[in-house]
């Protein structure tokens, strides 16, 4: 007869999450895109503009680009989850800022502007920034709430808060960032895990809605929904400015005719050194410089999205999303309107365009992917260079002399 050995209990086996390797190979490739597309972005801002505006243009995105890589810096060495803990705040300001803009003198007919005391600033294109920061909070503080009552207290309460930023933005005549800020907010609330029930409705419903409401109420951008399908019949009118687009890429060619010897930017192609630099790049680099930029754009963009995936926390996951996305989507959308496959729609190329805004922008949302990137190597890298900088400039609490702690 045998003996059954007693059987021996078996630990509870759990699945333990393998730790994610840090982002460092891919913050040093997304450093190295950002500045040569920001590099690459001040050399044709010159070759576009030098002939009729001198060196002008070049000086000022330069300028700009200096208090970028500054701001940059700066929400580096602060870190992204505290700029995004902050961000309430942030979303108020900008509201504040976009009703001012309201009250502004218009600018080729939009209300998108700030200026005071010469100086220019587009609060819309911050609002970029300061939504997905809002939205990473938001997001990344509702988790279980997506489970349980995903309408009731994530889409209803962040709807609240973004929906008056998306309208004032609307307002001020800026369309092209008004749907970007909309297709931002659904896609990070998607990529949360809001259920597609709750978000079809709005992705189907919205945009029928301002096609209609466009071709009844406003002939203007009608005439630019419609123009794109047919430049050539509107060569001489409303599709003046992408016939030319479509002539610079087309006398290009595969290589370009020759750096600063562009001949529509003579004041053939208005807008060629902002929403149209692209198609000045196609014509005197040619289509393999122009197709090397996009593959920059969707490097820049992969690589941000693997350091949302390597992201050390839910909120920093958000951030890298979010910020990787709307360069993305900003870039698709000036390329796909330059070659006629979206309607004419002011929306500059990312780091490329002149624009001091939209380059402050892009900069600091750059910065704040690196951060992202860093933090997944060194945890509150923030708060530890806060402790070595005290440390090294020996800020230390003043030392009590003996006895006096008795005597008092």
């Amino acid at each position: 007869m045998k003996i059954r050995q007693p059987i021996k209990p078996q630990p509870d086996v759990q699945t333990i999450e393998q730790p994610k390797k840090p982002a460092l190979p891919e913050l040093v490739v997304f450093i190295l895109f950002a500045f040569m597309i920001t590099l690459f972005g001040l050399i044709m801002l010159y070759s576009t503009s030098f002939v009729t505006q001198g060196s002008s243009y070049f000086t000022k995105q330069l300028m700009w680009m200096i208090i970028g890589v500054i701001a940059g810096v700066g929400a580096v060495l602060i870190g992204s989850k505290r700029l995004s803990d902050w961000s309430p705040v942030m979303v108020l300001v900008l509201d504040v800022l976009l009703v001012w803009a309201l009250f502004c003198k218009p600018i080729n007919g939009a209300r998108r502007w700030i200026q005071f005391a010469g100086f220019t600033l587009q609060p819309s294109e911050l609002g970029k920034v300061v939504i997905t920061l809002f939205m990473a909070k938001f997001l990344a503080s509702r988790t279980r709430d997506l489970e349980s009552e995903p309408f009731k207290k994530v889409m209803f309460p962040s709807g609240v808060w973004v929906a008056p930023t998306v309208l004032l933005v609307l307002f001020g005549e800026d369309l092209g960032t008004t749907v970007l800020l909309g297709s931002l907010y659904l896609l990070m609330l998607f990529v949360a895990g809001m259920r597609l029930r709750y978000i079809l409705p709005f992705a189907l419903v919205l945009p029928p809605a301002a096609v209609l409401f466009i071709k009844h109420f406003d002939a203007m951008r009608w005439s630019r929904l419609t123009v794109f399908m047919d430049a050539e019949a509107y060569k001489m009118t409303s599709g003046y400015q992408l016939w030319n687009s479509l002539l610079a890429l087309g006398s290009g060619g595969w290589t370009g005719v020759g750096f600063t010897e562009s001949r529509i930017k003579l004041l053939y192609l208005p807008e060629n050194h902002t929403d149209f630099i692209l198609s000045i790049v196609g014509e005197e680099l040619g289509f393999i410089t122009l197709l090397t930029v996009i593959v920059a754009y969707l490097t820049l963009v992969f690589v941000g999205l693997r350091i949302s995936v390597k992201a050390r926390t839910r909120q920093g996951m958000f951030i890298a999303f979010g910020m990787s996305i709307f360069i993305g989507m900003q870039a698709l959308i000036n390329i796909g309107v330059i070659t006629a496959a979206f309607p004419t729609k002011g929306m500059p190329a990312p780091m490329i365009s002149y624009g001091g805004s939209n380059l402050l922008a892009c900069l600091i949302a750059s910065a704040c992917v690196a951060s992202v990137a860093i933090d997944s190597a060194v945890p509150d890298y923030p708060d530890k260079l806060l402790a070595w900088a005290g440390k090294r400039l020996h800020f230390r609490r003043p030392s009590v002399p003996e006895g006096a702690e008795q005597s008092s």
